[in-house]
């Protein structure tokens, strides 16, 4: 294989942003092009493409897509997450939101759900949270439903291992009851318990589809750090689909940078970047 171009052109690049933006919601700036340019190389040597042209004429083509979509989603879609990130978000479920819960959780499991949920650090959070919380609160059940575009996060969130030092943000406490240490000598690695990860339950979902299919509505959606990389258009979509998703009087989680003033739809505020569905409408 000759060696690759070094560069999309600026045609190419408007032509991936495009279906980037089409096929995930993100709409891919400018100053994005060496980002996209990285991210993709590993693409045209695992194809055997000589130039970023080539493997653009390919992908575009209407075979090329179908064969390549999944593994181009995952090239470009960023993942970064941590255990207990905003931590106050986890008080406030423990505080706020589960209380309120409880009354439904006496009738059927609460469903909590981790929309964008990267490589598994915020579902498992959300394990360890509910776990605790149920066990000083007997008779509650819960389901975790963690959903990401990127199968390749997915796998690594089903499997459940971390380096040690992501775990830092976990209580000690926490840590010595919900993860395991490696058996490997010298691994810095550990492992979420059999126990906790039999609570997740990990599904493909892009949230630019239609229609999410959940069998059931969910009593909390965690969406939190993704709504900033799409427009004002497709965050009001989403957080409306989301919104459907949710039971009367539900709660919503985003971002800390993120903000619904000035949407039209049936969520109020109640923290810092937690909602509660308000109503329900068509």
């Amino acid at each position: 294989m000759e060696r690759c171009e070094d560069t999309l052109s600026a045609r190419d690049f408007a032509r991936l942003s495009d279906l980037v933006h089409a096929e995930t919601g993100i709409r891919l700036r400018a100053e994005k092009k060496t980002m996209l340019e990285g991210r993709l190389r590993g693409r045209l040597r695992a194809l055997d493409f000589d130039s970023y042209k080539t493997y653009c004429a390919w992908l575009l083509e209407r075979e090329g897509f179908a064969r390549e979509k999944t593994a181009f989603i995952d090239a470009v879609t960023t993942n970064k997450t941590d255990f207990f990130r905003e931590p106050r978000h986890f008080d406030l479920l423990a505080q706020t939101v589960l209380p309120d819960l409880q009354e439904s959780a006496a009738e059927r499991p609460l469903l909590v759900w981790s929309a964008a949920c990267s490589s598994g650090e915020e579902p498992y959070t959300l394990a360890m949270v509910l776990s605790e919380y149920a066990e000083s609160h007997p008779g509650l059940q819960f389901r975790l439903l963690a959903t990401d575009i990127c199968t390749e996060v997915l796998a690594k969130a089903e499997l459940g291992v971390y380096a040690s030092h992501t775990a830092e943000a976990i209580s000690p406490e926490l840590r010595r009851k919900y993860l395991m240490r490696s058996r490997i000598p010298g691994s810095d690695r550990v492992r979420i318990v059999p126990e906790l990860r039999r609570l997740v339950e990990f599904r493909r979902l892009n949230l630019m589809e239609s229609d999410y299919a959940l069998a059931h509505q969910a009593d909390a959606i965690f969406c939190r750090n993704v709504l900033i990389y799409f427009d004002r258009a497709t965050q009001e979509a989403v957080l409306r689909r989301l919104s459907h998703c949710l039971r009367p009087h539900g709660y919503l989680f985003v971002g800390h940078s993120e903000t619904l003033h000035s949407m039209d739809l049936p969520l109020a505020a109640v923290a810092p970047a937690l909602y509660r569905k308000t109503h329900d409408r068509s």
